[in-house]
């Protein structure tokens, strides 16, 4: 029954994604293309490849958490938890209401959170924060983009 978790963690945190970009999609496709942005900006077929990727590894990093339940398990459940939420909340944010500031906030307390996450994470399965990594240093290159979309487009 634990091993479930290693399929069902992943499903949920792709859930949450797809609906995001359902809720986006329409700023995706209208008003994204019209802004001004960053030399650094990966090709729009990038996103959906790494935030799939991203979203497995959150998943499997709490199958990994939750299978071992180790000391700080109510914590780093939390955290994974407040991230999830504030990774969708920046999704609407930014390409549901265009509001880019707000959406930059977002994305600094949501990296925080994916950092504390990755703390939480270490001293129950170093996999599981190991597997994070990714996350956190794409959390920092989205917070530069936007970033940068809120200078080039006040």
């Amino acid at each position: 029954m634990k091993k479930l978790g290693y399929l069902l963690f992943p499903l949920l945190t792709l859930g949450v994604g797809a609906l995001a970009g359902y809720f986006a999609a329409p700023g995706i496709e209208t008003i994204y293309p019209l802004l001004e942005k960053s030399s650094l900006t990966p090709p729009g077929y990038v996103f959906p490849i790494v935030w799939t990727v991203l979203y497995i590894l959150m998943g499997l990093g709490l199958a990994d958490v939750v299978r071992r339940r180790g000391e700080g398990f109510e914590t780093a459940v939390f955290l994974w938890s407040m991230q999830l939420v504030l990774n969708f909340s920046w999704s609407l944010l930014f390409f549901g209401f265009g509001a880019y500031s707000a959406a930059l906030a977002c994305l600094i307390v949501l990296w925080i959170f994916v950092f504390l996450m990755i703390l939480a994470f270490h001293p129950i399965s170093r996999l599981a924060a190991r597997m994070q990594i990714p996350y956190l240093l794409w959390v920092g290159l989205a917070g530069y983009l936007n970033w940068v979309i809120c200078q080039l487009n006040p």
